[in-house]
């Protein structure tokens, strides 16, 4: 299988449990949601979205020919040492894209494999930290993992106070909601904190990278 990468960098997570951890970032090209182009976006099942996923031209992106060649890839940004190394597939849908060569690969270099995903497709179940982030009008399939992060408030039909309700029956070990970024970043702050104040099975998950100045 020929992989298609957006891009690939080594950075610190900014965003849910493990925020502030040392990872490599491998963003998968395509989205089964958006196809990135400002064209479709008002036509789009999500609509809000804020990150380019169009293309190979990213830093550390291109067309990988095999698994293997992508994982060594990866290794190379982590550079030296075998401790703690981590790795988030994300996208777009990263789950266009991963399959048991590519999680077999990054296993055998030593990585732990976290990966973010909108739960259109269920995960492969060689992954060792799902984290689901669902948009509002489509079906989520996968509704277990580790990280249910829901962006909020969420335009479009399907996120209100009765769906978070219904989420909090999904089996993850985590429920996070993070403020939509926006030009009403403010009020969506706000809301965001109200909710978790009325709900507190959930807790606030800031993108703390965009603070920082991280990507």
């Amino acid at each position: 299988m020929t992989y298609a990468v957006k891009e690939m960098f080594l950075t610190l997570q900014g965003e849910g449990v493990h925020s502030g951890r040392r990872a490599v970032f491998l963003r998968f090209a395509g989205c089964n949601l958006w196809t990135g182009r400002e064209e479709d976006r008002r036509k789009a099942v999500c609509q809000f979205c804020d990150t380019d996923f169009v293309g190979t031209d990213g830093d550390g992106g291109g067309k990988f020919a095999d698994a293997a060649s992508l994982a060594d890839a990866a290794l190379a940004f982590w550079g030296e040492g075998q401790e703690g190394r981590y790795i988030v597939l994300t996208g777009g849908e990263p789950m266009l894209q991963i399959d048991e060569a590519l999680i077999d690969a990054l296993h055998a270099r030593g990585f732990t494999i976290a990966m973010e995903s909108n739960g259109t497709i269920a995960a492969h179940p060689g992954i060792d930290w799902v984290c689901i982030s669902p948009k509002a009008g489509s079906e989520v399939v996968q509704r277990s993992g580790n990280e249910l992060k829901l962006v909020w408030p969420q335009p479009g039909i399907g996120h209100s106070l009765a769906d978070v309700a219904g989420m909090e029956g999904w089996a993850f070990g985590h429920l996070l909601i993070q403020p939509l970024d926006d030009p009403n970043a403010p009020a969506n702050m706000q809301a965001a904190i109200d909710l978790v104040m009325a709900r507190p099975r959930w807790r606030l998950s800031l993108q703390s990278h965009k603070y920082l100045g991280l990507r």
